[in-house]
């Protein structure tokens, strides 16, 4: 006599009930960026330094994704300086999440990439996501969860110093930049890549680098770097 199986039940309202959910999975296309993963994968904090186009943020997006929906952190938590880039914006109105918008449209294009938009606003409403402004960081901890902060270029000596201790038992954290691009004033610059040289040695903490060759998005970027480089260097 056939036995009948008990149907398996999913919780529509819980987005990791029926994990995992991809729309695409993450996928290194160069030695560098499987490098870049792989010190990821194999530290508690990891610094990337690379050019615009070269997959930081895209990487450190897909697979902080990968470890929420595979149950390997508790919540995924997004964070980046709000620095203009060379234009003031001026009053922006609405709730500060509206406010901080803008700033991150590059985070939401590369979750969409990932995850289906409704999925992500489930995981940002059940707190398993979320963004907070560098600036906003000051007294929080965060235990199992993976951190993500984007361009650190943009931040000085003492926020990264800052956002370093904020980091908890069993959590990753990711710091990406582009030296190449910062939009602070000369005087601020530099704290990204002085803590990369300062700590470059210290043990669970791995150091990766993304060059022209790496570059994803349309190949003529690399080709404008490299000759904006040039005449840089021969000024």
């Amino acid at each position: 006599m056939r036995k009948n199986k008990k149907k398996k039940v999913i919780d529509a309202t819980n987005p990791l009930s029926h994990h995992p959910v991809y729309k695409n999975r993450l996928k290194p296309r160069t030695p560098n960026q499987h490098n870049f993963i792989r010190t990821i994968v194999e530290n508690t904090i990891t610094f990337c330094q690379g050019v615009a186009g070269s997959g930081k943020t895209h990487i450190a997006i897909g697979i902080a994704l990968e470890y929420l929906l595979e149950d390997k952190v508790e919540k995924i938590i997004i964070t980046r300086p709000v620095v203009e880039s060379g234009e003031k914006l001026g009053f922006l109105p609405g709730t500060a999440e509206e406010k901080l918008h803008p700033y991150l449209l590059p985070i939401l294009d590369e979750i969409a990439y990932f995850i289906p938009m409704s999925q992500y606003g489930a995981l940002k409403t059940q707190h398993k996501i979320e963004v907070v402004p560098l600036g906003l960081m000051r007294g929080r901890n965060f235990h199992n969860a993976f951190v993500v902060a984007d361009e650190c270029q943009n931040a000085s000596y003492d926020q990264l110093k800052m956002l370093l201790t904020r980091i908890g038992h069993d959590s990753k954290m990711v710091l990406t930049g582009d030296t190449g691009q910062s939009d602070l004033y000369k005087n601020m610059q530099g704290g990204f890549m002085n803590l990369i040289k300062i700590l470059h040695d210290v043990p669970d903490i791995g150091i990766s680098k993304l060059l022209n060759d790496d570059i994803i998005r349309n190949p003529i970027i690399g080709k404008i770097l490299a000759k904006l480089e040039t005449l840089e260097n021969a000024v």
